[in-house]
């Protein structure tokens, strides 16, 4: 199937590895131009190399934190006019809230929350202007199966699926979409931190605990990035117009509920 983006502008934060970086992957794939922007220089730059010499992509690195205003100003000054937005960063390790500071929320709340808002700000009018498009948000499955020691991703990404629920009507007119994807386990270093934060707060093995991850989930395994990848492309797609607000599991079906 052709997406019908090739030449658009993407830009991708977290792009460096895992699932952004399978999304950026399948997007050069379809002939997206892109903008990575992560915060370690060496892992960015060799992402940048790789999907270059696989795809033949323009790529442009920024080494940023896209959580600060500086930041997102870097990133807006390579790519001031991105056609496709796919707000992705890491999550909080798990705990008990009972430790938690008021520092530790805000640190997750502008992470998880507050920062793809204000790029969805920055970029979603020209959008509209231009007559095209499209925002992705990777969030988790946790916004619709509360996991007790992720507290502050249950929280800071819930608000960032509320914001989008009540935005994403008044863009899709025209021709701008905004959707969630919400990943189960996906084996990615996000998973493995995790899991080895799991097995040092409850003195269990991480093989273990890996190993009975997939086993309780209904497909016996974890999901890649680059399937979480292809889903990503497609809702950037030219085909997805009228795919909008959605907020959309990719997790072996392992959500219990029916709606």
């Amino acid at each position: 199937m052709d997406l019908g983006i090739s030449g658009r502008h993407a830009l991708v934060t977290g792009g460096s590895r895992g699932m952004g970086f399978a999304a950026a992957l399948a997007l050069a794939g379809e002939g997206v131009r892109l903008t990575l922007v992560a915060r370690t220089p060496a892992t960015l730059e060799a992402a940048a190399r790789d999907i270059h010499a696989r795809t033949g992509a323009q790529v442009v690195p920024v080494a940023a934190d896209i959580t600060t205003p500086e930041g997102r100003a870097a990133a807006l000054e390579a790519c001031p006019a991105p056609d496709i937005l796919l707000n992705n960063a890491d999550g909080e390790l798990p705990g008990d809230f009972r430790d938690w500071t008021r520092a530790d929320w805000i640190r997750g709340v502008d992470r998880m929350m507050l920062t793809p808002i204000d790029m969805i700000r920055l970029t979603v009018d020209g959008m509209m202007e231009r007559g095209f498009g499209r925002v992705v948000n990777i969030v988790s499955r946790s916004v619709k199966i509360a996991q007790p020691e992720l507290g502050l991703s249950n929280a800071a990404r819930s608000g960032l699926v509320g914001f989008v629920a009540g935005l994403a009507r008044q863009t899709v007119a025209r021709n701008v979409t905004i959707n969630n994807i919400l990943p189960g386990i996906i084996a990615s270093d996000g998973q493995r931190q995790h899991v080895e934060e799991l097995a040092r707060t409850t003195g269990r093995p991480f093989a273990d605990i890996w190993a009975e991850r997939a086993s309780q989930n209904p497909a016996g395994r974890y999901g890649e990035a680059d399937e979480v990848g292809a889903y990503v492309a497609f809702l950037c797609s030219a085909r997805a117009g009228f795919v909008t607000a959605q907020n959309l599991m990719i997790d072996g079906g392992q959500y219990p509920g029916t709606y």
